[in-house]
């Protein structure tokens, strides 16, 4: 069965598409109107092999808050929806992601029950000129619609852009690992309880 699907969130601040394949081959089509975002989703895509299009349109004359986390709300569901009852997956994925000076660990859990642990802090405001601080409102949007608990931990790192690209890939390699199916448990939903789920 194709793990794909197909997500749309409209509001009066954004209106947003994302499809996911979570066993592609890293094919993207990424168009959200911010440029640092695209870059970053696209790091997604390349290092968990999910193939992923995104597309936005958002209220971005009054900033980028809007589309950025409304944008991590429509792939965290897009990736919900193809994993569907969570049978056959890994379900745990962890990750130790170095990029120069930066060093980043990811851990995730696709327990259906949301969780981010954020511990990651920018020397700099900016990157370029996106805010910084929104980028945990995409990993925690992410996380809640995902169902997932996702832990984030900056170990090193004295760029920003280095620190947050980290971030990102080692989202990817959690994430590819997580949705993997086991092969010696492929019918099976991997928890004693029977389900995942977030009640």
């Amino acid at each position: 069965m194709a793990r794909t699907a197909r997500v749309e969130r409209n509001t009066n601040e954004t209106r947003i598409s994302a499809s996911v394949d979570l066993d592609g081959s890293g094919v993207y089509e990424v168009a959200t109107g911010i440029g640092f975002l695209d870059h970053m989703l696209e790091q997604l895509s390349r290092h968990s092999l999910i193939d992923l299009t995104v597309r936005a349109e958002g209220d971005l004359h009054i900033d980028d808050h809007h589309t950025t986390e409304d944008s991590g709300y429509a792939v965290g569901s897009a990736i919900a929806q193809a994993l569907g009852e969570r049978r056959g997956i890994t379900r745990y994925g962890s990750c130790l992601l170095p990029m120069d000076e930066a060093l980043t660990r990811v851990a995730i859990d696709l327990s259906g029950r949301p969780y981010l642990s954020w511990g990651v802090s920018f020397p700099t405001q900016k990157v370029g000129t996106f805010d910084t601080e929104l980028f945990m409102e995409w990993f925690r949007a992410f996380a809640q619609a995902a169902g997932a608990t996702l832990h984030v931990d900056n170990l090193k790192g004295e760029n920003s852009h280095h620190i947050v690209e980290t971030c990102f890939k080692g989202l990817a390699r959690a994430l590819r690992a997580a949705v993997e199916i086991d092969p010696r448990k492929a019918d099976a939903v991997p928890s004693t309880k029977g389900a995942l789920r977030s009640d």
